[in-house]
């Protein structure tokens, strides 16, 4: 392969990551923990876009059974979120075996 088609390719592979990029900060997935007390969306960019607990679980004595569901959750909307922008971003560098990629 030539180095000026190399390079070409190189260029279209970060326009279509950048693309998908910008899909995934605006793709969210959802996750719930305490049967739904707590709900956590997060972007597939890998930030939390929203944290929903319902009022019934706010009890002051429940403090830490709450913090641990809001970290379930959230670790697992994350983990979702990982999963689909490694799936999208690996459809990019599919059949490639470029030294650092």
């Amino acid at each position: 392969m030539s180095l000026g088609k190399l390079m070409k390719q190189a260029a279209k592979m970060q326009q279509q990551m950048e693309q998908i990029q910008a899909q995934l900060a605006t793709r969210t997935v959802e996750a719930t923990s305490g049967g739904g007390a707590v709900k956590v969306i997060a972007k597939c960019d890998g930030t939390i876009a929203s944290i929903k607990i319902d009022p019934q679980a706010l009890n002051p004595a429940d403090a830490q059974i709450v913090e641990d569901m809001i970290l379930t959750a959230a670790n697992q909307a994350l983990g979702q979120a990982k999963e689909i922008s490694n799936s999208e971003m690996g459809k990019v560098t599919a059949g490639l075996s470029l030294p650092g990629m």
